[in-house]
């Protein structure tokens, strides 16, 4: 017996070694991975603060990067230059100056704007979007490799193959769902875009708790609670919160909504100083992960 258990002991010994060893491969790996991650997106932020300075930006572009925060907050999301990134409602182009560039070479980036065929997108959502795509179509250089995609519940619900996109980003377009009663389809469009572990960025102008559903819709300010609840149901699990974009001067109580502040100025020239010396809104940002 005792022979028998001299051999038992060295193979015991012999696998809690083994075993140590491989947890501390492991945790090497994952430290090693994770300091490789850091450093795609300290490289990537290089180049968004590049781009939000750029030439191919207008002066009134530009100007707002002190309120939106191009760098900390797609940085905060985790963007690299090699991931497939989808935007929703681009809108304009503000981000897609940045995104497009950033991923043209290693990337991808998809515009998933207003759709042109469906029956319910209003013409003036049709006609703002043409004007982003001759924006796209008249300097290939920045904007040739950008894929074009729409989204328009019930009709056009794929913003992106399934389970394709690293990054998805929405910037203040939630309060435009609600209105339209069907944020939560767009919720989980976005989430069959994603690959699994892949990211949901969100900024929205942000309202005080409590703030009731009637009140979010017509005054453009949600709730984090509500927006949270609208991720979590479609399956995404909240991440982390950043402050980069909050404005502690936004008092939200204005006569037309958040549209009294820059860059809207609903008001016109009336009290037009008072709502300058405001800012735009105060936002809150919201990393989720499926």
């Amino acid at each position: 017996m005792k022979t028998a258990k001299n051999q038992w002991l060295p193979s015991l010994a012999s696998i809690l070694s083994t075993a140590f060893l491989l947890t501390a491969s492991l945790n090497h790996a994952y430290a090693s991975e994770q300091a490789n991650n850091l450093k795609a997106i300290n490289l990537t932020s290089e180049t968004v603060a590049l781009n939000a300075i750029a030439d191919h930006r207008s002066a009134k572009n530009i100007s707002r990067n002190q309120y939106r925060h191009p760098k900390g907050t797609l940085a905060f999301f985790g963007l690299t230059s090699n991931m497939a990134v989808v935007e929703i409602w681009p809108g304009g182009g503000w981000y897609s100056e940045i995104l497009a560039p950033v991923l043209k070479d290693n990337g991808q980036y998809y515009a998933a704007g207003f759709s042109l065929v469906a029956e319910r997108t209003p013409n003036w959502r049709k006609n703002y979007q043409r004007k982003f795509e001759t924006k796209l179509s008249k300097n290939p250089e920045i904007y040739g490799k950008t894929i074009v995609t729409d989204l328009s519940i019930p009709e056009r619900p794929e913003i992106a193959p399934e389970g394709s996109a690293d990054l998805v980003l929405t910037f203040r377009n939630v309060h435009n769902w609600m209105k339209g009663e069907y944020a939560q389809d767009v919720f989980n469009s976005m989430y069959k875009a994603l690959k699994p572990g892949g990211s949901l960025g969100v900024v929205e102008h942000r309202a005080k708790p409590g703030t009731s559903l009637k009140d979010m819709i017509s005054s453009g300010y949600v709730t984090e609670a509500h927006v949270i609840k609208l991720a979590e149901t479609a399956g995404f699990k909240l991440e982390a919160k950043s402050e980069i974009n909050a404005n502690i001067k936004d008092t939200k109580n204005h006569p037309k909504g958040v549209w009294t502040l820059p860059p809207s100025l609903r008001l016109g020239e009336k009290d037009q100083e008072k709502y300058l010396a405001i800012g735009e809104s105060d936002r809150m940002t919201l990393k989720f992960v499926k």
